[in-house]
């Protein structure tokens, strides 16, 4: 009885081989991610160590494969850890395909920034304040986020801005100047700077955005994140810019009746 409840335990487990580097000078992280994958999946992992050069290229001139890790399961290879992921359902995303997730992802931290600086300040999680602090850290992440590479930035900018297409000199100044005007509108100060600035690159980017998108119907990927960014041009990167209009809007005016 007891064997009988072993067996059909014994053969309830999964069994996966996996090929992966481990030296003593580098170890692969795909090749862990992907054996953390299979023993989550509930695989019982055979882990083969190519511990070499010598023996990284006998396996890849045996099975005829460019890289590792690799996986086989029941005989068949599955591939490297992306493949893996696709294998067991985890992730349906294509090379190259359009995503928002980094936008929204962006958002949802400038979000809670801008609630914690409510808290910080008012002792509360929301008034009117918290607002213009949304759009001015969106801002400032968004300006780092091409700051990062600004050479690819700016080439991507060229497939749609219409100032930068007269003006290359503009795609590399952009990223500056909204960065800047982000930090000073959070701090509140030197508005009539802060304010013209990001009105100015906003009413340009809405323009180009529009005209692209919805009279060219043209299908680009957005530089709001970078220049490796794969969130399609459209109705966030339009959101975005009028975002910066209607603050820079609010500043002047709250500047304005501070004056007068």
């Amino acid at each position: 009885m007891q064997e009988s409840k072993i067996m059909r335990q014994e053969k309830t487990f999964k069994t996966a081989t996996l090929y992966r580097i481990v030296m003593t000078d580098h170890m692969c992280p795909h090749g862990l991610k992907s054996k953390d994958l299979l023993e989550r999946q509930k695989f019982v992992v055979e882990d083969h160590h190519l511990v070499n050069r010598e023996e990284i290229d006998a396996f890849k001139s045996e099975y005829d494969v460019k890289s590792t890790p690799q996986t086989f399961i029941d005989g068949d290879r599955i591939g490297g850890f992306d493949e893996l992921s696709v294998f067991f359902g985890k992730t349906k995303k294509i090379k190259g395909a359009t995503t928002y997730k980094p936008i929204i992802v962006l958002f949802a931290v400038a979000a809670l920034v801008a609630i914690a600086l409510t808290w910080l300040v008012y002792e509360t999680i929301f008034i009117g304040q918290t607002i213009e602090w949304f759009i001015s850290v969106s801002m400032v992440l968004l300006g780092l986020q091409k700051l990062q590479d600004v050479e690819r930035f700016a080439t991507m900018f060229l497939n749609y801005d219409l100032l930068a297409q007269r003006w290359i000199r503009y795609g590399y100044i952009y990223p500056f100047v909204e960065t800047g005007s982000g930090l000073l509108m959070m701090a509140g100060v030197l508005t009539w700077v802060s304010a013209p600035a990001a009105l100015f690159i906003a009413i340009i980017g809405a323009i180009s955005v529009f005209k692209a998108v919805y009279i060219d119907r043209r299908e680009l990927k957005c530089a709001c994140v970078g220049g490796d960014s794969k969130v399609p041009l459209g109705f966030v990167s339009l959101t975005e810019n009028l975002m910066m209009i209607g603050m820079a809007i609010w500043m002047l005016s709250k500047l304005w009746w501070s004056i007068t």
